[in-house]
């Protein structure tokens, strides 16, 4: 089969959908699909170059505004390489994107379908106004995949197109994650460097929706070291609240860690934290990374999939939104009681090795695939 995926960036650009991108493509080329990605570059030129075995398109990017690339060249792209695919696969959102898309040659002619990762929740004034496109967009696919069963029913655009849309899971490197004995290894020395007092784990950008405010405020709640992987606007915020609360010595930022040493902090954390405050948090890829590695998490009961990567009781626990002192009691439940948390985390890596395999998406994906194009 000859595959076509959009989405706005490609690695090494860093974030979950990119990753997700990357992981699905690559994983199709090994099942022996002709794989090709068209996104836009970072550095403002155009390029083309073969990664993991998928042909990586990348447009000249004009300029980028509200997280959306902006590429003059895009429509052009899409025109030439739809009319090469037998099927195009669209990462949502990404609204310059699928504006062109709607204007292409390619629209009434190749069948597409889109990954749903996300409802548009902050810009309200922008969406009222790309409303009808997206209408347009989501109507003319022929399959919605979205990640979880509450995204589905939740979202006000996927509840209604119920009858297309399709749950599919996200497939990492978990088997590299949960058997890394190099990472395993420096789990050891990362607790080793904390005195191996309690880890309670952040990981992900310090923006608004992560919520980043109720995790500082659990702390004086917490008797742990709390480690925060990640930048954003937000990392002033938190670094100010811990002061006025005195446990800036027990937060540690972090702004990068590299796949190997991430996996390692997986290991070394006695609990992820996952603290989001609104549904732009449509799952926490970060919490299969945890379970992967064995370590619970804590996250909240947004109405989206978060509570179902995190099952309460089973893989974590799942609390209530907005609040320091329930967030608290949730990483303290783990914390004082070694046999629960060694019995969740058993659970969770059972279940990411299980569900969550790189294989078991692309299969899914395939049958999605083959679905869509005999509609």
């Amino acid at each position: 089969m000859r595959i076509l995926l959009v989405n706005k960036y490609y690695p090494p650009h860093v974030g979950g959908i990119e990753f997700h991108v990357r992981d699905l493509a690559e994983g199709l080329a090994r099942a022996g699909h002709e794989v090709r990605v068209l996104v836009c570059n970072e550095s403002g030129r155009h390029a083309v170059e073969s990664v993991g075995g998928v042909e990586v398109v990348r447009c000249k990017r004009a300029f980028e505004k509200a997280s959306t690339p902006v590429s003059f060249e895009f429509r052009r792209m899409l025109d030439k390489y739809a009319a090469q695919a037998d099927i195009v696969h669209f990462h949502f959102p990404y609204p310059y994107g699928e504006f062109e898309w709607l204007r292409s040659k390619a629209f009434l002619g190749t069948p597409y379908v889109v990954t749903y990762h996300t409802d548009i929740v902050r810009q309200k004034f922008a969406l009222a106004l790309y409303r009808p496109y997206l209408e347009q967009f989501l109507d003319g696919a022929a399959r919605i995949m979205a990640s979880s069963p509450q995204l589905i029913e939740y979202s006000d655009f996927l509840s209604r197109r119920s009858h297309k849309c399709v749950q599919v899971n996200f497939g990492l490197p978990v088997e590299h994650i949960a058997h890394n004995e190099a990472a395993k290894k420096r789990a050891v020395e990362l607790r080793t460097s904390l005195a191996n007092r309690p880890i309670v784990l952040f990981v992900g950008r310090f923006v608004y929706y992560k919520g980043v405010e109720v995790l500082i405020d659990s702390m004086p709640l917490v008797d742990a070291e709390y480690v925060a992987i990640g930048s954003g606007p937000l990392k002033t915020v938190m670094e100010e609240r811990a002061r006025e609360l005195g446990v800036c010595d027990r937060l540690h930022i972090i702004d990068y860690a590299a796949d190997e040493e991430l996996i390692a902090w997986y290991h070394a954390a006695d609990v992820l934290a996952l603290p989001s405050v609104l549904p732009s948090e449509a799952f926490g890829l970060v919490q299969i990374e945890a379970h992967a590695a064995g370590t619970p998490t804590v996250s909240t009961l947004l109405e989206s999939g978060v509570p179902y990567a995190n099952l309460d009781g089973m893989t974590g626990f799942s609390v209530e939104v907005g609040s320091s002192r329930a967030f608290a009691e949730g990483l303290n439940k783990i914390l004082v009681d070694e046999t629960l948390k060694r019995k969740l985390g058993e659970q969770a890596q059972r279940r990411a090795l299980g569900e969550f395999t790189i294989e078991a998406m692309v299969t899914k994906v395939s049958e999605v695939y083959r679905g869509a194009l005999q509609r």
